[in-house]
């Protein structure tokens, strides 16, 4: 027996199986003399509803890993390359698998004798985003030992932030260009020709401007958006932090329910084995006050025996003593006369 083998064993039954098949693992182990692998799988957390429907998947449904995992990277690949069209095709594609397997999750918890409702199907969604976003997740989800669901990037900030900062400042050049390209009607005397020399300059000067301003709002647009997109993922991870803070305090006291449960069905059964103990000894005691009385009864009829013989043997012992002596010679003559 090894913690790999005890896990994958663990992680395959139901949430409220769980805790005592570990307990029971973790005795045979400290009965085995392995008190490090005891304190080892006495560690193993209970899996929430989520996870478990989560590694449900992977256990019942192996085929459908790689595939994800591949989906995976080739979205995080695409966000990294810019590659708009090929992204737009890939989030399609992944809107899809989510649902389904989100779906199939569901079912697969039901037919497992343990039916989860639609919040748990969210969480198994939200755990297969994360899959997608995160290399480290997928790999954590592909194992089949989640604890917890999985918590999905905020998008892919990285590739968003790059896309903005390549984003080009068409709008601005094209008023400048045209602008510059205005012609004036008219003649063409000295005030025409200054004024087309000095046409130019002036256009060049507002389309610099105008591009000034331009990447001004940007930089201030994309500070703001930057801004927030942070705000909202420092906010996501309380958010997540708060809701794991949550789920473990409800795990734990899951946990302490069903070890309150066992401990008092080992109560029950103790004082039922009590019970019994008891009653046995009640009967021991009443059959050694019944032998100790038979016991006490054979004595005296010993005892009363015992003087009944010897009164017996008195009286036979004196009657003996006391037969007079004429008697014995008067029988023994008549023998002495018929020998002669």
């Amino acid at each position: 027996m090894d913690l790999d083998t005890v896990a994958d064993e663990l992680y395959g039954l139901r949430p409220e199986e769980f805790v005592a098949a570990r307990d029971r693992r973790a005795l045979d182990a400290r009965k085995a003399g392995d008190q490090a692998l005891a304190k080892e799988i006495g560690a193993l957390r209970r899996p929430s509803l989520a996870a478990w429907a989560g590694n449900l998947l992977v256990r019942r449904q192996p085929e459908e890993v790689q595939p994800l995992l591949d989906l995976g990277e080739s979205l995080r690949r695409a966000h990294r390359e810019l590659d708009g069209p090929r992204l737009r095709k890939l989030v399609r594609r992944q809107s899809e698998v989510i649902g389904a397997l989100g779906r199939q999750a569901r079912r697969l918890a039901a037919e497992a004798g343990r039916p989860v409702g639609e919040g748990v199907q969210r969480e198994v969604e939200e755990t297969l985003h994360a899959v997608l976003a995160d290399p480290e997740a997928a790999r954590e989800w592909a194992a089949g030992r989640l604890v917890k669901p999985l918590s999905a990037t905020f998008g892919f900030p990285e590739a968003d932030a790059t896309v903005l900062a390549l984003r080009p400042v068409a709008p601005a050049a094209t008023r400048g260009k045209r602008h510059a390209q205005l012609e004036a009607p008219g003649g063409r005397g000295p005030e025409r020709k200054r004024a087309e020399t000095e046409e130019p300059k002036r256009g060049e000067a507002e389309r610099k401007r105008a591009e000034a301003a331009e990447r001004a709002d940007e930089l201030a647009h994309r500070r703001r958006l930057n801004e927030a997109r942070g705000a909202a993922r420092d906010a996501e991870r309380d958010l997540r932090t708060r809701e794991a803070e949550a789920e473990a305090a409800g795990r734990e006291a899951e946990e302490a329910r069903d070890r309150l449960a066992e401990a008092e069905r080992r109560v029950r059964e103790l004082r039922a084995r009590l019970r019994d103990a008891e009653e046995e000894q009640q009967r021991s005691r009443d059959d050694e006050r019944e032998a100790r009385d038979r016991a006490r009864q054979a004595d005296r009829a010993v005892r009363e025996a015992r003087r009944r013989a010897e009164e017996t043997a008195a009286r036979a012992t004196a009657a003996e003593a006391d037969r007079p002596a004429g008697r014995h010679a008067g029988r023994a003559s008549p023998g002495r006369a018929r020998r002669r």
